[in-house]
């Protein structure tokens, strides 16, 4: 009996050792939280957090509570939202654009038929209850189940796919793009005005991720941990502490605080050896450090093909092209006919000279520079590309009246230009050649590297207190730079860039401003009433080479624009134009402040 025993406990002691040995094993070998993973989780909590704070916001409007409070519960979700904005717009664009799109009506051309989309969300929530009205209560309680809808999708997906670091810290990068050229211009904060408490909450919300990756950072980099982290306070503290939206110095926060962030982030990112990826299917550059790089944005992205970009051989032979009668229907005109150099490749005529020599055509010639930094072509928007919109010009009776046919012919018996395509292309003379070699020389017509970019980047360039002034202006009072998007300033929307609007104005048919213009603008592609009189939103960098100025050429000098946006349009004018996408209310701009934002325009 006593062996018996013996024997026992002696199998039972070596089974506990066994366990317990098993049990270190297994905690030897469980996986380590990952900082992405801990993004992730913090992702998570946050969603969960947004509903309910959309749930608050539902019970006050069934509740039939004041305006007051409904607008403070509608700003608590606001506020919420801003903490997770960074990575549902990095990974779920759709759905962001579902929660916090702007308040506007949309249109876009799919296959050739016009296609019309209604706003949701955060931002037609607040323009609903700033004019509250309690009888719309069942359309205010349908708009908010759809937000918590679409909160509950985002919440699914989120659950199954996992953060990576390099992501993270791309998704942190690019919001802080977004919030530069977006947020504290008080594009998606139209009515309330609360630009900057909300940039400041985003900026928190990635302190709070950073935190996660801390540890191994101040292991590898102890200085540059400090660095980051200070340079995050400093850019909260000039957020919060600001007295008003107008007094905010944004050209000051962007060189002094956002790009020195946005350049610390990256360092950090080198040295946790995260990579930084080479990505060719973004306009914007991956490794940017900032928006004002001059090699920021990728010419060539829209480019039809990866066999299509652009060479040093078909960039001269697209120059040589660019002067080439040959093209033309006449054997007289070319390119540099309506697009001159020495005019920052306008004509500085009101509408062009017809082929003929006394008609008009029907619009303004725009500039070639940087017109290749944009989704769609020609003032309506009716080219997806530069080299459809070179055909359309070649093959137009009234401007070009060539044929691409005939031109393969002619440059086909040409002394050298069979020599110079076989040196860009391997099959020659093509029609497809002959504008890919055009679009590639319009794409070297890139030019981002003005006073005011060199001076935001911190380099010895002098920008006056006016052109200060203007740059703050232009970003924020006088509403400029919610269409025409910081850095490329043109219709672009950041921080992917890849969407080129229009905009409904109501330029006058002349400058006595007496009636709007007749031109119907995109509404000739789309077919759509909400794009009756919408041109493309064109880039004002270069802008004091390229007078005159809007889609007819109706004003002569940069300080008429900036009157005609100052009296609210053409609304503003007193036309009667339903559909305006331009504020009609006055900017009630000071003669100072109308300086200074021409001073700014003539700077870039």
């Amino acid at each position: 009996m006593k062996a018996t025993a013996s024997r026992y406990w002696l199998a039972l002691m070596l089974a506990s050792g066994l366990q317990l040995l098993l049990m270190s094993s297994f905690k030897k070998a469980a996986p380590l939280i990952t900082p992405a993973q801990r993004t992730q989780e913090q992702f998570l909590r946050d969603i969960i957090d947004l509903d309910s704070v959309a749930s608050r916001l539902e019970t006050a409007i069934k509740a039939r509570q004041s305006a007051s409070i409904l607008q403070l519960a509608l700003g608590k979700t606001r506020d919420q939202y801003k903490r997770i904005e960074y990575l549902t717009e990095y990974y779920y664009p759709l759905l962001a654009k579902a929660i916090n799109g702007p308040a506007v009506v949309e249109g876009e051309l799919d296959d050739g038929v016009g296609l019309q989309r209604e706003p949701s969300g955060l931002q037609l929530l607040e323009e609903k209850l700033i004019a509250y009205d309690s009888t719309q209560n069942a359309d205010l309680l349908g708009q908010v189940s759809q937000l918590r809808q679409t909160i509950g999708k985002l919440s699914r997906l989120a659950q199954y796919s996992p953060l990576s670091d390099e992501q993270v810290f791309d998704a942190m990068r690019l919001e802080v793009f977004r919030l530069i050229a977006l947020g504290i211009s008080g594009f998606d904060t139209p009515i309330s005005r609360r630009a900057l408490p909300e940039a400041a909450i985003v900026l928190s919300s990635l302190e709070k991720s950073l935190a996660h990756y801390r540890p191994r950072l101040q292991q590898a980099d102890p200085g540059l941990t400090n660095q980051l982290q200070q340079a995050l306070q400093e850019a909260i503290s000039a957020l919060r502490t600001c007295r008003s939206f107008d007094d905010f110095d944004r050209l000051h926060f962007i060189r002094n605080h956002a790009y020195k962030f946005t350049r610390l982030l990256t360092k950090a990112q080198q040295v946790l050896i995260i990579s930084i990826p080479v990505d060719r299917t973004r306009l914007l550059s991956a490794s940017t450090t900032t928006l004002s790089e001059p090699d920021a944005f990728d010419p060539g992205f829209f480019t039809n093909t990866e066999a299509s970009r652009s060479t040093a051989a078909r960039v001269a032979l697209g120059r040589q092209l660019f002067y080439e009668p040959i093209l033309s229907g006449n054997g007289q005109r070319t390119c540099a006919t309506c697009h001159r150099p020495d005019r920052a490749f306008t004509d500085g005529e009101t509408t062009s000279l017809a082929l003929d020599g006394h008609e008009r055509i029907h619009r303004n010639t725009p500039t070639l520079l940087n017109a290749a930094l944009q989704t769609a072509q020609f003032m309506d928007l009716r080219a997806f590309g530069l080299e459809d919109q070179i055909r359309d010009v070649l093959q137009n009776k009234t401007e070009m009246g060539g044929s691409l046919a005939r031109a393969v012919e002619q440059l086909n018996s040409h002394d050298t230009y069979p020599i110079c395509f076989k040196e860009a292309y391997t099959d020659g003379i093509t029609a497809y050649n002959i504008t890919n070699a055009l679009a590639n020389y319009v794409r070297s017509l890139t030019a981002l590297d003005s006073r005011v970019d060199r001076y935001l980047r911190g380099l010895p360039a002098h920008l006056t207190t006016n052109e200060k002034r203007g740059f703050n202006l232009f970003m924020g009072k006088a509403n400029c730079g919610t269409c025409h998007y910081f850095p490329l300033f043109n219709g672009s929307i950041p921080p992917a860039y890849q969407k080129t609007e229009s905009e409904v104005i109501g330029a006058p048919a002349t400058a006595s401003e007496r009636q709007v213009d007749s031109d119907s603008g995109r509404y000739l592609s789309t077919k759509l009433a909400i794009h009756q009189r919408a041109f493309k939103i064109p880039t004002v960098r270069h802008a004091v080479h390229t007078a005159p100025y809007m889609h007819n050429g109706v004003y002569q000098t940069l300080e008429q624009v900036v009157e005609f946006y100052d009296k609210g349009g053409g609304r503003g004018l007193g036309f009667a134009i339903s559909n305006q996408t331009l504020p009609a209310n006055k900017l009630n701009l000071t003669p100072g402040e109308k300086k200074a934002l021409v001073a700014f325009m003539k700077a870039l």
